[in-house]
């Protein structure tokens, strides 16, 4: 279970030991993301962009990116150390993420200078730009929630469940001429 419990939480709880700095992450980063995603985080092709789109999350097609929309420096840890590269997911060194990271800070001018070292001992005092913008989930202190109790999980019915409705009695399914184009029906 530890091995999977690998979670950061955005006070930096969970971090590993480990330190990269920006001169090094930009090489693993080139050997290893920009294929995807550009040599400065633009983007290729459909992957997505990592850099830029300050000032475009009221435009009509924002870019979501680091810099512009994402909260918290530890989701950025944990996607890539979970995540990254696609096809080789975890097969980067802690290290090599910390190095990442904080070349993709430097993408996003959120550090300036080439020879920062991202370590678990500077990683909680790193804010992004829209951190403010993202509030708590506090729903359950809704009055919706309010007296709740834990949700039935077994036994909850006497009788079995039944189908009430099938997609095809509905119409939602497709028939006819989408059938040839591959656009079948699924029963």
């Amino acid at each position: 279970m530890k091995a999977w419990d690998i979670d950061i939480r955005p006070d930096g709880e969970g971090l590993p030991v480990g330190r990269g700095s920006v001169n090094q992450g930009e090489v693993v980063y080139t050997e290893n993301c920009a294929v995807c995603h550009g040599d400065f985080g633009e983007g290729i092709g459909c992957w997505p962009v990592l850099a830029g789109g300050q000032d475009t999350l009221r435009a009509e097609r924002p870019e979501k990116t680091i810099g512009s929309y994402w909260p918290y420096l530890s989701t950025v840890f944990d996607y890539v150390r979970r995540a990254m590269p696609y096809g080789n997911a975890r097969s980067l060194s802690d290290d090599d993420v910390y190095a990442v990271t904080a070349y993709l800070l430097y993408l996003n001018d959120i550090v300036t200078d080439e020879t920062f070292e991202l370590s678990k001992d500077n990683f909680a005092a790193i804010r992004l730009p829209n951190e403010a913008n993202f509030i708590a989930d506090d729903r359950h202190s809704e009055a919706h929630y309010a007296g709740r109790h834990a949700p039935c999980m077994t036994d909850c019915k006497s009788e079995p469940a039944t189908v009430t409705g099938r997609a095809r009695v509905l119409d939602v399914t497709p028939e006819g001429d989408d059938d040839a184009k591959g656009q079948g029906s699924v029963d």
